[in-house]
């Protein structure tokens, strides 16, 4: 009998499941916690920060509550929508060319079979190029009074439009600077063209698909999300469209920072000001920080609708795949 009862007094209770769970809850909470730190910091704290300022008049000095006045101005204010007309044209203009252009380098280089690499190398390397000497460059090339453009074409007897300094072709101008640079996508696009397997393109020639056959049934659907990650990157890219802008409108301008100047953003006639250069007016040059939350709200709220409805989409494209 003490034996028996020295026996039961030796075993161990089994562990309990609810206390098992909360200890991986809160081992998962510690392995979580840099992130969680880090989402509170940086996102959660300036977004809060932002709609509290948004509903206040705050210059960088003085605070005062205003209540929905700033939103209500914003509803009024011409340049803001004039900026954001001039985003969405670059969103649905720029954004499709430089994925189509980017595609279809990438294309061209992996078919090739001789000088891919220094083909390669010619796209890639404006990528490299910092933003402001590019664009200034670009603003250079393009110009049509002393721009090698303009001295090639009137070599054969044509004029080259005033690319930045008519409000009719000054965002094609940009356009076509976002094109030159295209390197980086052209090489996401080449490690996606070559990861599709051969087999796929062999069994359908065999069946008889053309080029442009095999192009829409086999490559496209095999590296949509490739495309899917161009199309999301390249919009929230452009809705922050800034360093570019910014610099041809000064360089066409004549603008400059010294003593005395003005600049207004979006030369030519406003045709370059974007919906970022507008909210850096009204922040850091006017202070109207209310204000300036306001607009940071409106570009946070575009950039998630654009970013839900592409998933959305390209998930729609998946499922009727499979």
């Amino acid at each position: 009998m003490a034996s028996t009862a020295l026996g039961r007094r030796g075993r161990t209770a089994p562990p309990s499941p609810v206390g098992g769970r909360r200890r991986a809850n809160l081992r998962a909470l510690l392995y979580l916690s840099p992130w969680l730190v880090g989402f509170a910091v940086f996102f959660l704290y300036p977004l809060g920060s932002t709609v509290y300022f948004s509903f206040q008049r705050y210059n960088m000095f003085t605070l005062e509550p205003v209540g929905l006045l700033n939103y209500r101005y914003f509803l009024q204010d011409e340049a803001a929508w004039t900026a954001i007309r001039n985003t969405l044209w670059l969103v649905v203009v720029m954004v499709p060319l430089r994925v189509l252009f980017g595609l279809g380098v990438a294309q061209l280089i992996t078919k090739i079979k001789a000088g891919a690499g220094v083909f390669r190398t010619i796209f890639y390397l404006p990528s490299l190029v910092p933003l402001v000497a590019g664009t200034l460059g670009f603003v250079f090339l393009l110009n049509p009074a002393t721009g090698p453009l303009q001295t090639i074409l009137s070599a054969v007897g044509l004029d080259s439009p005033d690319w930045f300094g008519d409000p009719a072709w000054s965002k094609w101008g940009l356009t076509m600077l976002a094109m030159w640079s295209v390197g980086d996508l052209m090489v996401i696009f080449m490690a996606a063209l070559l990861d599709v397997p051969k087999q796929l393109y062999e069994a359908a020639s065999i069946d008889g698909a053309g080029a442009w056959q095999q192009f829409v049934s086999i490559t496209l659907p095999v590296i949509r999300p490739v495309l899917m990650f161009a199309a999301v990157t390249g919009v929230i890219q452009t809705l922050q469209y800034f360093t570019q802008a910014e610099v041809v409108a000064r360089a066409a301008s004549g603008a400059t920072d010294s003593a005395g100047s003005v600049f207004t953003p979006g030369y030519p006639d406003q045709s370059t000001l974007t919906f970022p250069q507008w909210l850096f007016q009204q922040g850091f040059r006017d202070f109207a920080m209310g204000y300036a939350c306001v607009l940071a709200l409106v570009l946070f709220v575009v950039s998630m609708l654009f970013t839900a409805v592409l998933l959305r989409q390209f998930r729609g494209f998946a499922e009727e795949e499979a």
